[in-house]
């Protein structure tokens, strides 16, 4: 049950990072056997957003890509599972091609790239992995007309370039991936969505009855920074309705006396809340700021 919650979190997440920048498709049902595709990617014709913001994922978008992500180190039957959808998505796409007498660009033969928390130096010389030059450790290619790749998430070095795929790992790897995400700025185009989402992962963990280690400890990790963000999500809810009350009181108010809110607690708002009964002018309210800065 906790790998079907982990699997969910990881295809949510790859899908809401990767849909500025293409179509993508989740589950994706290939022709044989009931196979489904964990995450089907074909990117923009011409891209509006940058791509480098994603890092190590933005170039593993820049062609059309299968995604397969794993909460557990996958095995070398589920990477040949992979394999199999890799090419029935291929023989899908040339049966077209035949159909319509055309030929398919190399651009739109879609790369597979399985994600992966670990993987042994024995399943990766089983497969025939090797790394690239010009690719960043953790980064294995297998035989070059698969068009594959098994990323080993636990090997890709600790760097911004990194982090979007460091925070499908497990452990060790995804706790630091997750401090370097809070300290992102809080402007970031991504922080805040990914932010949910590992919410999320970790209201559904919370009620699994069977959770791992791993997972209990990525609850305790997640736990104080979700409590941080739901109060700073009420201490700019109060913010919003104390500036509200006094725009009805007393008029438009300027933007430098907005930003001595900012730093007021949420104590503090409540108590200008009732304070503003009293206030016969905004000259009140600058004194009652003023109050609060001594």
């Amino acid at each position: 049950m906790t790998r079907f919650i982990h699997d969910q979190f990881a295809k949510d997440y790859l899908e809401e990072l990767l849909k500025p920048y293409g179509e993508v498709r989740g589950s994706s049902r290939v022709a044989g056997e009931v196979r489904e595709i964990d995450v089907l990617f074909s990117p923009l014709t011409k891209q509006s957003t940058n791509l480098e913001t994603l890092g190590l994922l933005g170039r593993f978008a820049a062609t059309a890509a299968i995604f397969e992500p794993f909460r557990n180190a996958a095995s070398k039957e589920e990477i040949c599972d992979c394999l199999l959808k890799l090419l029935e998505v291929r023989g899908g796409l040339q049966r077209q091609a035949n159909r319509n007498k055309t030929s398919i660009p190399e651009l739109e033969l879609p790369k597979l790239w399985i994600l992966t928390p670990t993987a042994s130096t024995t399943l990766l010389s089983g497969f025939g992995a090797t790394q690239k030059v010009g690719w960043l450790p953790g980064v294995h290619f297998i035989a070059e007309y698969l068009r594959t790749a098994i990323v080993a998430i636990h090997q890709l070095p600790r760097t911004q370039e990194t982090l979007w795929l460091r925070i499908l790992g497990r452990g060790t790897v995804q706790k630091q991936a997750i401090d370097e995400l809070e300290a992102l700025p809080l402007n970031h185009p991504f922080r805040r969505a990914t932010l949910e989402l590992l919410y999320n992962l970790r209201q559904n963990l919370q009620v699994n009855q069977n959770s791992e280690e791993d997972d209990r400890e990525l609850i305790m990790r997640l736990q104080p920074l979700y409590q941080q963000d739901r109060e700073q999500a009420v201490q700019q809810g109060e913010q919003r309705l104390i500036i509200r009350l006094i725009n009805r009181l007393f008029g438009e108010i300027d933007s430098s006396t907005i930003e001595r809110f900012q730093g007021l607690s949420i104590e503090q708002l409540e108590a200008l809340g009732e304070a503003l009964l009293d206030f016969s002018d905004i000259s009140d309210l600058e004194a009652w700021l003023n109050q609060q800065i001594e």
